[in-house]
């Protein structure tokens, strides 16, 4: 199965780069390329990529706008992932909330961007959980939730709630079934309820749900 890309960045030489690199896989097909922000969204519109690389930080229309209007559009299905040059950059944050699947740092090794690329395109999150902590950590300074997040964790079953703390520590829907001894189907039920009742679109969004709504909270030893 061929997996359609975007690629949007406002620098002509990276674009490219990452255009040729990408090229070198038989499964993966850059159908559209953007400058900014406003080109990424028209062109996801119209071609429907299955994945859109979305620079942080273009002109016009940043990555932030960019994604939150990708993610809101019920007519396309295409997930983001950001490319950043810093892992602590302030945007990612936002741009997760927004409701970008994962990032990537731009320097990151061909190899990390093809399997970044794969694991988006099937609906997986791209997350290294020691760096969205201290992403989180870094830019994350609540003293309560806001009412709305602390009303939907409210709804949450003690089950569930174990099933998004284990989601948030980086573990698998497999590692997850283990460790609370589980049928692997079993937890996919939890997770699509978690997901339902926070309002998540993915595993990136709980992630930061769990964060933000203060079910994890920053510095806890257990994670």
């Amino acid at each position: 199965m061929t997996i359609r890309v975007l690629v949007a960045d406002d620098q002509e030489l990276v674009r490219a780069g990452l255009v040729a690199v990408l090229a070198t896989q038989p499964d993966l097909d850059v159908v559209a390329e953007a400058a900014d922000g406003h080109q990424a969204v028209e062109e996801v519109r119209r071609r429907h990529p299955d994945v859109a690389l979305l620079d942080v930080r273009m002109p016009h229309l940043n990555g932030i706008e960019a994604t939150a209007q990708i993610c809101a559009d019920q007519h396309v299905s295409t997930r983001v992932l950001i490319l950043t040059t810093f892992d602590l950059d302030e945007y990612v944050l936002a741009a997760l909330r927004a409701g970008a699947s994962g990032f990537l740092l731009k320097d990151a090794p061909r190899e990390t961007l093809y399997t970044a690329v794969r694991t988006i395109a099937a609906g997986d999150a791209l997350l290294a959980p020691s760096v969205t902590r201290r992403l989180i950590e870094q830019h994350l300074r609540l003293e309560q939730p806001p009412p709305l997040l602390a009303h939907r964790l409210a709804t949450l079953t003690d089950r569930e709630r174990e099933v998004l703390r284990l989601i948030a520590r980086g573990l698998t829907n497999g590692e997850v079934a283990e460790d609370l001894h589980l049928g692997e189907p079993t937890v996919r039920t939890h997770v699509g309820r978690v997901y339902a009742k926070v309002g998540a679109r993915d595993r990136a969004q709980a992630v930061v749900f769990a964060y933000e709504s203060g079910l994890i909270r920053v510095g806890d030893p257990s994670q």
